[in-house]
């Protein structure tokens, strides 16, 4: 996303990484004024969404300078790095020889870009839907500069008669991480360029344009301010990963009714088959714990009971049925409470599992969850336990219908085949959506999930 400012500046704005808000606060810069930088090279780290993202310049120069210091948070769209290109290669193919008022007459008569302007200039292929006016003279140059830039980024000279998409590698792996194909995006970029922008349009749909009040409102006195001491009290600004889960709690905890319900089990053989698959030699270098062998009951109870993994569609008024889990771990890290999911974890073996969530909670502590890690869930895992709490009544994720929070698993008098001995105890809690979800069937999930707990060898007879 840039803008000509000089006849060799570039000013690069601020983008929208794709998780749909509309600020992002800078954590770090990379580069400082007077540094030479490089097509791809990553100028700074940014927060926004509950994710550090790295933000890479989309040409070749010399920094100029740096608008906001570390620490400020920036509305999408803002320049923020301005980059003097005079001694770099030039983002944009030159058309033919021509005279030098033409090439600004054209580019006034082009129809401008809709929506968001586009964050890195990739490269592609002119479609027949394009909707740029050609240039004059250059029609026998466009041809060669498709044939070049196919033969710079694929390697070879030959073009095909329908050749792929082209971009470049960020991208590319972009594309790969939202899911988006990149056959089916509209290029906006010079010659048909595939840029970041356009992959983030058809990954993320666009907000209902909002209405303006019929009446305007009265205007209100503003209120007295408040004085505070500043040597008894701390004010810290409300951004980045706190922002966006106090945005997403108020929302679910207001648009889904939630309902709560509890259960106290005796664990203690599930505590021994932890123990006794630590030693197996196929979960050797897997991270196996109390909250893998949960992680599994509650897969077993979604198949057993698949109509409570679903969500709520209000726009169409639709229960829509998910055929596939995407299983949320909630996780607290240095930057606040994130909750990336494991795609298709109901298709995966117990050694598997484990797998996937070492991978996930390593990366999750540093700091490493992706945008697209934390999208698509469908059921989520709390575990309020490893704090020593009893339980609690977790809110839903966004977009979710049910939540589990897992309590402390502490040893507890029992009565067992008749007799009070110490065992080892845990109270688990289900909130779920009541919209779609109702007490029966919320009740049965939870049940099967503290029968498997309590009797594991259902792992193998109900799976």
């Amino acid at each position: 996303m840039t803008t000509m400012t000089e006849a060799s500046v570039r000013e690069f704005k601020m983008p929208d990484v794709g998780e749909g808000l509309t600020e992002a606060e800078i954590l770090k810069w990379y580069v400082q004024p007077g540094d030479t930088v490089t097509d791809g090279q990553v100028v700074c780290e940014v927060e926004t969404a509950k994710a550090a993202v790295e933000l890479p310049i989309p040409y070749d120069g010399v920094v100029r300078a740096l608008h906001f210091p570390e620490g400020t948070t920036v509305d999408v769209g803002t320049a923020i790095i301005a980059v003097d290109v005079a001694g770099g290669a030039a983002p944009e193919a030159p058309a033919a020889e021509q005279p030098k008022a033409e090439p600004v007459a054209a580019a006034e008569e082009e129809p401008k870009p809709q929506g968001r302007q586009p964050v890195l200039v990739g490269y592609g292929v002119a479609t027949s839907s394009t909707k740029r006016r050609p240039r004059k003279g250059a029609e026998a140059t466009v041809p060669a500069v498709a044939q070049a830039i196919q033969t710079e980024l694929n390697g070879h000279g030959a073009v095909a008669e329908k050749p792929r998409p082209l971009a470049k590698p960020p991208v590319r792996k972009l594309a790969k991480d939202l899911g988006v194909d990149l056959a089916t995006v509209t290029p906006s970029g010079p010659e048909g360029i595939i840029t970041r922008e356009d992959v983030h349009a058809a990954a993320t749909p666009k907000p209902a344009e909002p209405t303006a009040p019929a009446v305007a409102a009265a205007p209100v006195a503003p209120a007295p301010v408040a004085s505070y001491d500043g040597a008894r009290e701390t004010r810290v600004p409300v951004k980045g990963v706190r922002k966006a889960t106090a945005t997403a709690m108020v929302g679910s905890a207001f648009t889904a009714p939630h309902v709560t319900e509890f259960v106290t089990v005796d664990v203690t053989r599930t505590m021994k088959l932890v123990e006794e698959l630590k030693q197996d030699k196929e979960m050797q270098g897997l991270r196996v714990n109390p909250l893998l062998l949960i992680a599994k009951a509650l897969l077993v109870a979604i198949k057993r009971n698949p109509d409570v993994n679903a969500s709520w569609d209000e726009a169409n008024q639709e229960i829509v049925q998910k055929h596939y889990v995407n299983l949320g771990i909630a996780a607290a890290t240095p930057r606040g409470l994130i909750v990336p999911n494991i795609k298709d974890a109901h298709e995966k073996t117990l050694p598997q599992l484990a797998a996937a969530l070492g991978d996930l909670v390593s990366t999750a502590r540093e700091g490493k969850t992706s945008p697209a890690a934390m999208q698509g869930g469908t059921v989520t895992i709390t575990n309020v336990g490893v704090f020593g709490v009893d339980t609690g009544t977790p809110i839903l994720n966004p977009g979710e219908s049910a939540i589990l929070a897992v309590g402390a698993i502490k040893l507890q008098p029992w009565v067992h085949k008749g007799k009070v001995k110490p065992r080892q105890v845990t109270t688990l809690a289900l909130s779920f959506d009541h919209r779609l979800v109702d007490g029966e069937l919320g009740s049965k999930v939870l049940a099967d999930v503290a029968a498997i707990l309590e009797q594991p060898k259902r792992l193998i007879t109900w799976a």
